[in-house]
């Protein structure tokens, strides 16, 4: 019964060297911290951007009264411009609440709020899965963008657009299937 009892308190003895390497080698988590806070800045920035272009439009639409189709599609390829940078900055967003969740700690301000889990991550395929989506919504903002200055001529024009249309819902579509 004396050899169970040693056993159980004859623990490997770590060395102060190996102590001293392995906090060392933790605490190096702490370089993701300037990708942080410069993806913060920049979600700040895009939202900024973003905001004035909007703002920017609505003050440009009393000068271009009356409305004609050009004006309107003028205007309204900025404010989907905006809706871009918007997208842009809330990947950002999630790639810093992400990697500092990952990396540093779990932010407990935002554990407490149980009803918004969005920038809640567990690990990193799950931050990949989110920024894939906004990046995929983002390419399809910049897909409507582009139609919208496009002018189609010829039958076969419409079709490829009616092709990519389908191409672009069938693929959101098994997107939120997967999900």
């Amino acid at each position: 019964m004396d050899q169970i009892d040693q056993g159980s308190t004859n623990e490997p003895q770590i060395s102060q060297l190996e102590k001293t390497f392995e906090n060392g080698l933790w605490n190096t988590r702490f370089v993701v911290f300037p990708a942080v806070l410069c993806s913060l800045l920049g979600a700040l920035l895009m939202f900024i951007v973003g905001s004035s272009l909007i703002l920017g439009q609505v003050g440009k639409m009393f000068s271009y009264w009356p409305l004609n189709d050009a004006k309107v599609n003028e205007l309204l390829g900025k404010l989907i411009g905006a809706i871009d940078l918007y997208l842009i900055g809330v990947v950002l967003l999630i790639f810093s609440f992400g990697i500092y969740e990952l990396f540093i700690s779990k932010i407990d301000v935002g554990r407490r709020n149980t009803d918004l889990n969005i920038l809640e991550i567990r690990d990193l395929d799950e931050l990949k899965n989110r920024i894939i989506k906004v990046v995929i919504m983002v390419l399809i903002v910049k897909f409507f963008k582009l139609v919208l200055a496009a002018e189609f001529t010829t039958p076969l024009e419409l079709l490829y657009l009616a092709i990519a249309i389908f191409t672009i819902a069938l693929g959101t579509y098994f997107m939120h299937k997967a999900h």
